[in-house]
């Protein structure tokens, strides 16, 4: 096969074959004809290159991934301190730990099945249906039992069904899902250059692609995942996502959590034993420093707390399928745009025309001209959209808005002939009765003349001009084609694309309708009518959005099929500093350290003419740099890179179904200012994320603290607090607000600091120190100062028996509650510190949140029921505290959280006086 391709299209006789080899040479190769195949043989080769569909090689495995929650690190510290719980002969407590690995088990499931279907999506790119020449007759056929060898007809609105080759005809083929080229291209029978991309080639089409306009037979030479689209399906499957920053930081914080459960059983558990804890107490002793050291809610709270910034970024524009994402938006740190529809508007507009002589009444001739020689429709009422390419919309619309007729009927009836747009050419020309207003093209309207319209690039419709309208027609002189390059210069530097306009009347031969034109006489001896430059205007709001990007120190680079000059000034307009267009070509030239190098120069780019492979190499190099990449994308073309970046944004209005699939987020409005705001929205999630890890690692100390005494005393203290009173903080009191911290507003300025590294866990020793050394430990040491007031002023000293039935029973239970109900009230101090890092609780404000306000009286009720209902107290064995108690533990909030204020206070002081002078 031709260079640029992949592989080679499947020959009947398993011989070397090229796309590009002669066309009689194809046809014998696939052992076919203008006739195409008999059913026979056609049934045969099903048989041998299997039906015409995208297939998925392997299956999702349900149980496999259900299994895998019950062997996730924390779970299996959890099945220890279950085992632990029934050999101390604490039934009650071994199936509650049970139940909390359920819990967490089903919800961590749930998330991963948020599965990702782009190779299915892509069968949705093949009609079900195809017309096909069989045994010498035309008919309709499935277009899933299409083989290399048949014979297709391809009609105006005809989705290809088939990678083929042209025959006879011609077509205007949508090639956008394939290349993200935003102009339809023409495709023609005839000679092709064997030297071209696959792609590229002038007489060849594509499965998954659209015909819009002409009719042609074409030979199948590849079909199902032996076509292009096939090609791509196995980009994107081999690209398999990643597991997130989030999902990584997790586990390893799941493996640290292990880390250190084991490590304080293994060094604790014997030196219990040694200090006289007998067999029993030294089983509960090691449940309960593992249940204490495991975070139970840790894992649904963050897939819940996920949740909210998803629900949140849906109000935004954002649809986010996979709940990590929204963290990993947080720590973007290049973004890869494309440019049509997500820095522009995606409706292109005239913007001005120019002709020979100033005036309203001269440009009607160039209006002529765009309504006449255009195949587009506007919508005609309520309901209705646009049909046609965006540029003849766009000239459309402004001959509307200018008083001409613009009806399609109208258009039609008079049309004679029509060469449509050719790529290779530039222009497009249509062969029409003549007008009204055609006079001005060269002579008065008479029933046996026609008149020509056409249009294209300046370049291509200058030279075929002799004359131009300068109030009547004359001849065109150099200076004129100087004038008009000159005007067609100054356009294009303002990022306009210019179209040129001419015209001229003739007659058909022997005046008959239907009569055969040939292209190369009717586009000659035009007359040069005027330009028009027409411009794709960027959304108003992607400056900002642009802006923000730069004060937050991300890198945009754009990546688009289309050409690198407009693709420039639309980056001009909205501000990237994208001054350097590299081109698909010029990529795939690049050694991989080459254009490791190019990105590595702290500019962004402008990525032209780019191709699927172009942009997955694009975003591979970005990501071995240690770049957590967002790509957008709209069409087929786009799904691989789209799977394999950290983010795939996927547009919601124009985009594909494939490449919806194959990201993890939709916008459902394609603006770019929509991904600037996930990106705020993910570092606000990842903010409140550490907040409540936070929150839940600081109970972690007061939780332990009271095992630990209870070991190193050898009995002599008794424990402080139950496992199952462990369990109702982890699970019950401390659960809601941790999931209000989730909805806490962004910090000020959260936009402002550069983006955090690939490798920046949500756990550092900042928060580690936070948690253990400061929340935790003064928690710690408040909790156990109520536990030995309580106990000590009911006349309990050292090595006194507290037992059932002993006289301080009744006390040691009030001690515990005490326990109890102090981290319970050291965790309202924790839930207001932790609710920002390095400003003051005044700058946002005490009820600026206002479900914690609504988490803590939950958390204080469940506490006073489990302290004050009978039937808890027998389960949780807790007693009821009396006032003087509960004054004991009123400042303990306070104090927790005026710790921690002065602390953050002390910090800022030290970041606003800066390094201190040499």
């Amino acid at each position: 096969m031709g260079e640029g391709t992949t592989g080679r299209p499947p020959s009947v006789e398993d011989e070397e074959t090229s796309v590009h080899e002669p066309l009689a040479l194809l046809l014998a190769h696939l052992r076919s004809g203008p006739g195409g195949l008999t059913h026979r043989e056609a049934e045969r080769r099903l048989v041998v290159f299997g039906p015409n569909v995208l297939r998925r090689r392997g299956k999702r495995r349900f149980g496999r991934a259900l299994v895998r929650q019950f062997v996730h690190p924390l779970a299996l510290l959890l099945w220890v301190a279950s085992l632990l719980a029934f050999v101390a002969g604490t039934p009650v407590l071994g199936w509650a730990i049970i139940a909390v690995i359920v819990l967490n088990a089903l919800l961590a499931f749930v998330q991963e099945q948020q599965a990702e279907r782009a190779v299915e999506a892509l069968v949705a790119y093949l009609p079900q249906e195809a017309t096909a020449v069989r045994d010498g007759v035309r008919q309709v056929v499935p277009a899933a039992t299409l083989v290399p060898g048949d014979v297709v007809i391809i009609d105006e609105g005809d989705r290809i069904s088939a990678d083929g080759r042209l025959l006879d005809g011609s077509l205007e083929v949508d090639l956008s899902a394939l290349t993200g080229e935003s102009l339809a291209v023409t495709r023609a029978a005839g000679p092709t250059d064997a030297r071209a991309a696959l792609v590229e080639a002038q007489d060849v089409v594509f499965s998954g692609t659209t015909c819009t306009g002409g009719t042609a037979r074409a030979v199948v030479f590849a079909t199902g995942a032996h076509s292009e689209l096939g090609r791509i399906a196995a980009l994107s499957e081999r690209g398999a996502p990643e597991a997130s920053p989030l999902e990584r930081q997790v586990r390893r914080i799941a493996w640290l959590i292990a880390a250190v459960a084991l490590g304080v059983g293994v060094a604790f558990l014997p030196l219990g034993t040694l200090a006289g804890l007998s067999l029993p107490d030294a089983f509960v002793f090691a449940t309960g420093l593992l249940v204490a050291n495991v975070p139970e809610g840790l894992l649904p709270t963050i897939t819940l707390a996920l949740a909210v910034g998803v629900r949140a970024l849906a109000v935004r524009g954002a649809l986010v399928k996979r709940l990590s994402a929204v963290e990993t938006l947080g720590s973007t740190t290049t973004i890869c745009t494309d440019k049509t529809g997500t820095l522009t508007t995606n409706s292109m507009q005239v913007l001005e025309v120019w002709t020979p002589r100033e005036g309203d009444a001269a440009t009607r001739p160039v209006r002529e001209v765009m309504v006449a020689c255009n195949t587009a429709d506007l919508a005609g009422g309520p309901g209705s959209v646009d049909e046609g390419d965006p540029t003849e919309i766009a000239l459309l619309r402004y001959a509307a808005d200018t008083g001409t007729d613009v009806d399609l009927s109208r258009r039609e009836g008079r049309r004679r002939a029509i060469f449509r747009f050719d790529p290779r050419l530039a222009r497009m020309t249509t062969v029409d009765d003549t007008g009204e207003s055609d006079e001005q093209a060269g002579s008065p309207p008479h029933p046996e003349q026609l008149v020509v319209h056409s249009k294209g690039a300046p370049e291509a419709v200058l030279p075929l001009c002799t004359r131009v309208l300068d109030g009547a027609p004359r001849i065109l002189t150099e200076a004129d084609r100087a004038r008009t390059r000159a005007v067609q210069e100054a356009l294009t530097a303002r990022g306009l694309r210019v179209l040129a306009f001419a015209s001229r009347v003739t007659v058909a031969p022997g005046g008959r309708r239907g009569v055969e034109f040939a292209r190369e006489e009717v586009e000659r001896d035009l007359c040069l009518l005027g330009l028009a430059g027409l411009h794709d205007p960027p959304r108003p709001e992607v400056p900002a959005a642009v802006a923000a990007c730069h004060e937050s120190g991300l890198t945009v680079h754009v990546v688009t099929g289309d050409h690198g000059q407009t693709a420039a000034e639309v980056a001009r307009e909205v501000g990237l500093r994208a001054d350097r267009i590299v081109t698909g070509t010029d990529v795939a030239a690049m050694s991989e350290e080459r254009l490791g190098e190019l990105l590595a120069g702290g500019q962004e780019l402008i990525f032209a003419r780019s191709s699927p492979e172009t942009k997955l190499r694009i975003v591979d190099a970005l990501r071995h740099r240690g770049e957590v990449v967002a790509v957008t994308g709209d069409g087929v073309n786009d799904a691989p890179a789209l799977r394999r970046a950290d983010i795939g944004v996927a547009m919601g209005r124009t985009g594909t179904d494939v490449a919806r699939e194959a990201a993890t987020m939709v916008l459902t409005d394609d603006n770019f200012a929509t991904i600037v705001a996930a990106v705020e929205e993910g570092r606000r999630a990842f903010d409140n994320v550490r907040k409540f890890v936070l929150y839940i690692f600081a109970h972690a100390v007061p939780e332990v603290a009271p095992f630990l005494l209870f070991a190193l005393s050898g009995g002599a203290v008794p424990l402080p607090l139950t496992v199952l009173q462990i369990l109702a903080i982890d699970l019950g009191t401390e659960t809601l607000p941790a999931l209000a911290l989730g909805r806490e507003p962004a910090e000020p300025g959260v936009m402002a600091r550069p983006p955090r590294g690939r490798h920046e866990g949500i756990i550092d020793r900042r928060l580690l120190w936070r948690a253990w050394g400061l929340l935790g430990l003064v928690s710690a040491v408040l909790v156990l100062g109520a536990f030995f007031v309580v106990l000590v002023s009911a006349g309990w000293h050292p090595g006194a028996a507290t037992g059932p039935g002993t006289a301080l029973h009744g006390s040691y239970l009030q001690a515990t509650t005490a326990t109890f109900a102090g981290i319970v009230a050291c965790q309202l101090g924790t839930a207001f510190a932790a609710r920002t890092d390095h400003a003051s609780l005044r700058t946002v404000g005490i009820f600026s949140n206002p479900l914690l306000l609504a988490g803590c009286a939950f958390e204080i009720a469940f506490a006073a029921a489990l302290i004050y209902l009978p039937p808890l107290q027998r389960v949780f064995g807790t007693a009821a505290l009396p006032g003087s108690v509960l004054l004991l533990l009123l400042p303990f909030p306070f104090i927790v959280w005026g710790v921690d204020e002065i602390s953050r206070w002390r910090r800022r002081r030290r970041r606003d006086r800066g390094p201190a002078p040499r």
